[in-house]
């Protein structure tokens, strides 16, 4: 399955509420799990994001559907990129002129 990294900002209401992000983070992973992606793992950072998470997934239009329905609880700002294992991009590599 396709890799995804997703980077993500507190909002205001997410700061008012921080003590219930762990939670959210469990039910994020539970909604995820639903629509067919895997979380591979959450992590909590320092510096520009203040969350990173990454996924593998079925497709683009499922972590847009999934990244949608968490900005539209307001709790975060969401921000994706697209992620080539080791291999893609070694197949990629190996097409170029």
């Amino acid at each position: 399955m396709p890799g995804y990294i997703g980077l993500y900002k507190y909002t205001k209401q997410g700061l008012a509420s921080i003590k219930d992000s762990p939670r959210r983070i469990k039910e994020a992973q539970e909604a995820a799990a639903k629509m067919g992606i895997r979380i591979v793992g959450v992590w909590v950072t320092m510096g520009e994001y203040d969350l990173v998470a990454v996924c593998d997934a079925p497709s683009d239009e499922a972590v847009a559907m999934f990244q949608l329905t968490l900005a539209r609880l307001g709790n975060v700002t969401t921000q994706t990129m697209r992620a080539l294992s080791e291999e893609e991009f070694a197949q990629v590599v190996a097409k170029l002129p």
